[in-house]
């Protein structure tokens, strides 16, 4: 499980979309203003701790972004279902759990890391 900084600095860097972000601008924009001039350098730390974990990757140069998910491979059955699909074939009470994938998962996904 993230923790609160962990998790400000992961909604910040999904919201750049895959590109690398430098240290000092997650210290200034994902703890907000005043966190920043408290202090400066607040998330470097958690940066590390994050990049041991294996939720972002940094590039030679510092720069931070949140790992890729792994590509599903060719013999996976499961298919994207829509919510509200998902609903109507769970309440049906047969188990689609091997078959269908809930769209909207992703953070789960970095949760388990």
């Amino acid at each position: 499980m993230m923790n609160s900084d962990e998790r400000d600095i992961f909604y910040y860097l999904k919201g750049c979309k895959g590109q690398f972000v430098s240290s000092h601008e997650i210290c200034r924009r994902a703890g907000g203003k005043k966190r920043f001039q408290r202090e400066p350098d607040w998330a470097k730390p958690i940066l590390v701790r994050m990049a041991d974990r294996g939720i972002i990757e940094t590039d030679p140069a510092g720069y931070s972004r949140i790992k890729p998910q792994p590509k599903r491979k060719e013999g996976d059955t499961q298919c994207w279902v829509s919510p509200q699909m998902a609903h109507i074939l769970k309440s049906s009470g047969k188990d689609f759990s091997e078959a269908i994938k809930i769209d909207g998962d992703e953070d789960g996904y970095y949760d388990s890391l």
